[in-house]
């Protein structure tokens, strides 16, 4: 089992879209796939209560709800065994010791990014945030970035570009601001669910995203295979 975190400590960024997309797109590809909300608007869980029952199941988990005693309670957070991904959809504001626990559980970080200028500034400080407090490559946990909503050749958009090579993470994919994704959330689908034509850019993003998250998946593998 592999967990995907996404995370950005600043809202409005566009985490419920990378973790749908991703949850689907696993679940489209043939993986056993879970998608977890943390956060307590219950954006995920919306989208999962509208998947159709004719598209590739993906088991749901309201994580943010509470048992009596303030934790979550475990039956709600157990996954099936055959559970091959998890994605796990973050609350923001996300920091200190909760940062920790958060990393402290995934493999993966993807931290979704809007290229404006507040956006790019709130990212540098959650970040480094990633780097020091949550010590993220001491973890072994790796971290790539999406620009979310993004128009490339901008200024800003360079902006974002120059800001992650001096941290050297990898920019994941570049999504687009197009109607495609408020279309596919309506329908708890992916974007690559789509049948319309015009969405095929925004699919070859994901495509990119897949690769990178299974890069690293087929690498442990084969030293396993060839350990003695």
């Amino acid at each position: 089992m592999q967990r995907i975190l996404v995370l950005n400590s600043k809202g409005g960024c566009g985490k419920t879209t990378i973790a749908t997309n991703l949850a689907s797109l696993y679940a489209g590809y043939g993986f056993a796939a879970a998608l977890m909300d943390y956060d307590p608007q219950g954006s995920s869980m919306r989208w999962h209560s509208l998947r159709p029952q004719d598209k590739p199941a993906i088991h749901g988990v309201r994580a943010w709800q509470r048992a009596g005693g303030g934790q979550t309670s475990a039956w709600q957070l157990r996954l099936p065994p055959e559970t091959e991904r998890v994605i796990l959809d973050a609350p923001a504001a996300v920091s200190g010791q909760q940062l920790v626990n958060y990393v402290q559980r995934v493999d993966t970080i993807l931290v979704p990014v809007l290229p404006s200028p507040i956006d790019i500034h709130a990212a540098t400080h959650f970040i480094k945030d990633l780097l020091l407090i949550g010590k993220v490559r001491s973890a072994g946990v790796r971290v790539g970035v999406i620009a979310n909503r993004a128009k490339k050749n901008t200024l800003v958009y360079q902006s974002l570009e120059r800001f992650l090579k001096t941290l050297h993470l990898p920019l994941l994919a570049t999504l687009r601001d197009t109607q495609h994704y408020v279309h596919a959330v309506e329908r708890g689908i992916g974007v690559h669910e789509l049948w319309d034509k015009r969405a095929e850019e925004d699919r070859l993003q994901w495509v990119n995203v897949f690769e990178w998250l299974e890069d690293r998946r087929a690498a442990v593998t084969a030293q396993q295979r060839h350990a003695p």
